[in-house]
């Protein structure tokens, strides 16, 4: 595989992904997929479209296409096949959930499926990398798939959860798609590039279309495969690497799935259900702080970029050096969490919506998409 084929593969879902979100808006709204502002979103546009995620899977199938035709891979077309039965899994339950609303334990069961599928077809943490004596082992079945299952099922969900403001998702996506791609070409992961360049286009070609102001939302369409397509694309990165496997694409994903495990902890200290909503994630902190949901967006990309940087260079470290590194690592991201006041159990007052002043003197940005936690 060269650089050519990276290209035809990323310029291919990208162009794809872009002409298909102007007809998937239409659909959406001929369907009556469209979004219903309520009293815990931030968005208050009624009748913005859903579905947006449907031109992103558009995108990336024409992207993995191309590479099947122009790619001669070792077992290329087997993994291809296992990924998109997943994806399509996801895309089907995220699309009547967009339409007509699908409670969160159904939600989770089709996850599990998808995630079932992937494993089966060889997206697996089945090996890890000894830091001290660089030595490889076998991790065994009954530990493999529920380790594997909760990585595919709990990034999914970060992802998810994290889907709150306009381009916030998708843009965080394509940062981290971005990052994995190329820890998975480093290493001559060539499974792992084709799916990275696929999605990593895709979203490029759809997020002027979802950056702020949105002309169309990802839907649980979106946010369901971006994640399921993430954590596929770690499972391909993390044991190629030198150094305390799982580390890298935790790194690369540390925004949502810090957003995530804070979401949780909240929860559970405040004797509420882990599904029940509130407007206390990230993105809410930095709307609130920021005034602007432009800036908001923005900061979260620069967090997200930050951290994949770290995973990339986190990647070629060894031995003491790396632990010392990590340390340093945790340090910083704790300093940051408290400066967001993200430990804290206090509701946030209300959110700059559309037509406030403040969001008038911050570009006259819209409002972003729901925060999609039941």
């Amino acid at each position: 595989m060269d650089k050519f084929h990276v290209i035809a593969i990323l310029v291919s879902s990208a162009v794809v992904a872009a002409l298909t979100t102007p007809v998937v808006i239409r659909l959406a709204r001929r369907v009556g997929a469209v979004d219903r502002p309520n009293d815990r979103k931030v968005s208050k546009r009624a009748e913005m479209p859903l579905l947006g995620g449907l031109a992103v899977a558009i995108g990336g199938a024409a992207g993995l296409t191309v590479a099947a035709l122009i790619c001669d891979i070792e077992g290329l077309p087997g993994r291809m096949i296992g990924f998109s039965i997943g994806a399509l899994v996801l895309i089907a339950v995220g699309l009547w959930d967009d339409r007509f609303e699908v409670r969160a334990v159904v939600k989770l069961a089709f996850q599990i499926v998808a995630a079932a599928i992937a494993i089966e077809s060889g997206f697996r943490f089945d090996l890890f990398s000894n830091p001290f004596t660089d030595s490889t082992q076998l991790v065994p079945l009954w530990v493999m798939w529920p380790i594997t299952l909760f990585w595919i099922v709990g990034v999914t969900n970060a992802l998810n959860l994290i889907d709150g403001l306009d381009g916030l998702s998708s843009g965080v996506g394509a940062i981290i798609a971005g990052t994995l791609t190329i820890i998975c070409w480093q290493a001559g992961q060539w499974v792992g590039v084709v799916i990275g360049m696929a999605l990593f286009g895709a979203l490029i070609g759809y997020l002027p279309f979802n950056f702020p102001p949105a002309r169309i939302f990802l839907g649980d369409t979106g946010s369901l495969l971006i994640g399921f397509g993430l954590a596929v694309l770690a499972l391909e990165g993390y044991r190629k690497t030198a150094l305390l496997a799982f580390l890298v694409p935790l790194l690369a994903l540390a925004i949502p799935l810090l957003d995530t495990g804070l979401s949780i902890l909240r929860r559970i200290r405040s004797g509420r259900g882990v599904f029940s909503p509130d407007k206390l994630h990230m993105h809410h902190r930095l709307l609130e702080r920021e005034g602007s949901h432009r800036s908001a967006v923005l900061m979260l990309y620069f967090l997200t970029a930050c951290f994949c940087m770290i995973a990339v260079s986190f990647s070629q470290l060894d031995g003491w050096i790396a632990f010392i590194y990590l340390l340093a690592v945790l340090a910083v991201t704790i300093r940051l969490l408290r400066n967001l006041n993200a430990f804290s159990l206090d509701i946030l007052g209300d959110l700059p919506a559309e037509g406030s002043p403040l969001v008038e003197r911050a570009d006259h940005v819209g409002a972003g998409e729901e925060d999609r936690i039941d």
